[in-house]
């Protein structure tokens, strides 16, 4: 068995002060890869976000988008809250409903919506927007394979690689329901 761990913590200090079993720690404490954060790794912005782009350009079957300098520039300036997770779900994001083109704007543009609204009730935020775009994705291949199996639901099922009972749920979370009738 082989594990993968991450933490945010001082596991030694947790240790002494009894809030992590030393046991398990020495357990898990086989090869340990100490990353400071991204806002510290600057140079490692641009070839982890082209890497993630190629990824999920792969997976979603699209292209992956080009980055031009002026996002660049602000894709390193920006002091990545999440770290790596929050590079990941933008490149996520940004495949499943971009048009081949990351620009500075459309970038700036999702982190102002994260922070300057005053109203906690309308703030936007990343994770906010990949749990859109993904819904969304996932609304166009259901009915993209609904489509090609000419409304076969258990062949669009077999198509998709889930059951079909998941599809079924699927298509009443998204109001599909037969032929032709999709909201």
């Amino acid at each position: 068995m082989r594990i993968i761990s991450s933490s945010t913590r001082n596991l030694e200090g947790d240790i002494n002060a009894g809030r992590f079993r030393k046991e398990l720690y020495f357990r898990i404490a086989c090869v340990c890869l100490r990353l400071p954060p991204l806002r510290e790794r600057k140079e490692d912005i641009v070839a982890l976000l082209e890497h993630f782009l190629q990824k999920y350009a792969i997976d979603l079957e699209k292209v992956a988008p080009r980055l031009d300098s002026e996002t660049i520039d602000a894709l390193v300036n920006y002091d990545w809250p999440g770290n790596i997770r929050e590079l990941e779900n933008l490149a996520r994001n940004v495949v499943a409903i971009g048009n081949g083109l990351l620009t500075a704007s459309s970038v700036r543009g999702m982190w102002s919506s994260q922070t300057s609204s005053p109203n906690p009730d309308r703030s936007f935020s990343l994770k906010t927007a990949a749990k859109a775009a993904s819904r969304q994705k996932e609304r166009e291949l259901i009915l993209e394979a609904l489509e090609r199996t000419k409304w076969n639901r258990k062949r669009a099922a077999r198509e998709l690689q889930i059951s079909y009972k998941a599809l079924l749920y699927k298509l009443k979370q998204i109001g599909a329901t037969g032929k032709g009738t999709q909201n």
